[in-house]
């Protein structure tokens, strides 16, 4: 079911996909704010994790999925820790990420990033951003 508001669809099928593959019900999330003031990346995302929540509530899949933040999170876990009411906010992220990546769209293309860059970066930091970036 797609329902349109001022130009933005509500995508029930995003919204039962980002809960069946996280196993949060985001809908519980009461917009506190403590997530994005815990997220030590906030300050390098488009968008705070909180409005992330919103918009993955109202179903708002185009606002979500081109926002980076799904893609900065560092999945740390504060936010899922300093939640009141519990919700694993790094597996809604994760969600996310997957939903993009299932299409065969890579965040980042390895092959465009520089020799040098890759040559002073350590492994097991490429094979950690090439799973969470690359399907």
């Amino acid at each position: 079911m797609t329902i349109t508001i001022n130009d933005k669809s509500y995508n029930e099928e995003f919204v039962k996909k980002v809960e069946e593959i996280s196993g949060q019900n985001f809908h519980q999330c009461m917009q506190c704010g403590t997530c994005s003031s815990a997220c030590p990346m906030s300050e390098n995302t488009d968008m705070p994790p909180r409005k992330i929540m919103l918009l993955s509530h109202f179903g708002l899949k185009d606002l979500v999925t081109v926002a980076n933040t799904a893609w900065i999170c560092a999945t740390c876990n504060t936010c899922y820790v300093r939640c009141p009411r519990g919700l694993d906010i790094p597996k809604v992220m994760e969600a996310i990420r997957q939903l993009t990546l299932r299409k065969n769209e890579n965040y980042i293309e390895p092959s465009e990033i520089p020799e040098e860059v890759l040559s002073d970066l350590p492994q097991i930091v490429l094979v950690s951003c090439f799973r969470k970036h690359t399907s």
